[in-house]
């Protein structure tokens, strides 16, 4: 017989996600006087809006909401909940970690909780971290979040980057289980591509502000960035299928980060995927970083998309340069 405490898998029980009620569209941006237009955002990126936070509503507030959310779709009481894993490169401060302050909010304590900062990739970070705690035997229940106020650290007068961002999101839990869960995650790292998607404030860099460094602000080479990312995924997507033995016809849905539908469709087309398998919502959320996959997650196992059984490959890319993908039996 075997024993429930060692299982072999760490099965999604239950997805819930979080938006902003602000709702920022294109046009907006042009009147808040962005030099932009909708055309432009929505050809290069295929953004036509994003979610702001509210003034006073912070990554721990969203992250919150998203977790109630996927706890009540678990059927899972917070009580029960062995790892809190929350990925986000927003925290609400710089230590304690919003993981604890989330704890905290769904009124538990005791159990573990730590947030993991891989920039955009940081919910596949989190959920691979998760996956091996619940195949190790040494958690039962985890509650794995993606969360992000990256609005909060955008130049609003530099349109290459304040067009792409928004707020938001995403949370799911993950139950030890004998039925198929996660079958692999395969994730990779590239510290030295750190200047071209950075934000160069810190703790000990300083905080000060001078004329080298902007302000607490994203800095990105998008050219350069868009041409590493489309041969990371490429890679990582490859690498999930040959782990697995598996063909890519074999592959039901592609929950990709949402950060511009060029290189979402790029993926798809090296897959051959047609569109219509592809989850897309960065056309109203923007880019959410670590928040954006489990948002769009949410969001097809909501609408009757995503069905039990179904085969999914979840791949992000992201500042580090730090990129990964997660195949998973929904």
């Amino acid at each position: 017989m075997s024993h429930t405490s060692n299982p072999v898998f760490a099965r999604i029980a239950g997805t819930g996600s979080y938006l902003p009620q602000q709702v920022l569209s294109n046009d907006d941006l042009v009147k808040r006087g962005v030099e932009t237009s909708d055309e432009w955002i929505t050809s290069r990126t295929g953004i036509r809006q994003r979610h702001i936070a509210a003034e006073g509503e912070l990554t721990s507030d969203l992250a919150l909401q998203a977790s109630l959310r996927a706890l009540e779709a678990a059927g899972v009481a917070a009580e029960d909940i062995d790892l809190i894993v929350v990925g986000t490169t927003t925290p609400d401060l710089i230590f304690p970690s919003t993981a604890t302050i989330l704890q905290h909010k769904l009124g538990v304590a005791g159990c573990m909780a730590f947030d993991v900062n891989a920039a955009c990739s940081g919910f596949i970070y989190a959920l691979t971290v998760a996956d091996k705690f619940i195949r190790s035997g040494a958690a039962g229940t985890v509650l794995v979040v993606g969360a992000e106020t990256l609005t909060r650290m955008l130049d609003w007068n530099d349109r290459n980057t304040c067009v792409l961002f928004g707020d938001g999101a995403g949370a799911v839990v993950l139950k030890a289980d004998h039925e198929t869960g996660i079958l692999s995650t395969h994730m990779h790292a590239d510290g030295g591509k750190k200047d071209l998607l950075w934000n160069p404030v810190g703790v000990s860099a300083g905080f000060k502000v001078d004329e080298h460094n902007a302000g607490v602000r994203v800095q990105m080479a998008g050219n350069d960035v868009f041409k590493y990312a489309v041969k990371a995924l490429d890679s990582v997507v490859d690498e999930a299928l040959v782990a697995n033995g598996l063909d890519k016809s074999a592959l039901d849905w592609l929950v990709p980060h949402q950060a511009n539908l060029r290189i979402i469709e790029a993926t798809a087309r090296r897959l051959d995927m047609p569109m219509e398998r592809v989850i897309v919502t960065v056309d109203r959320h923007g880019n959410t970083s670590s928040g954006s996959v489990p948002l769009a997650l949410d969001e097809a196992v909501r609408s009757g998309k995503v069905q039990h059984g179904q085969l999914l490959l979840l791949e992000a890319f992201g500042g580090g340069f730090a990129w990964g993908s997660v195949l998973l039996r929904y």
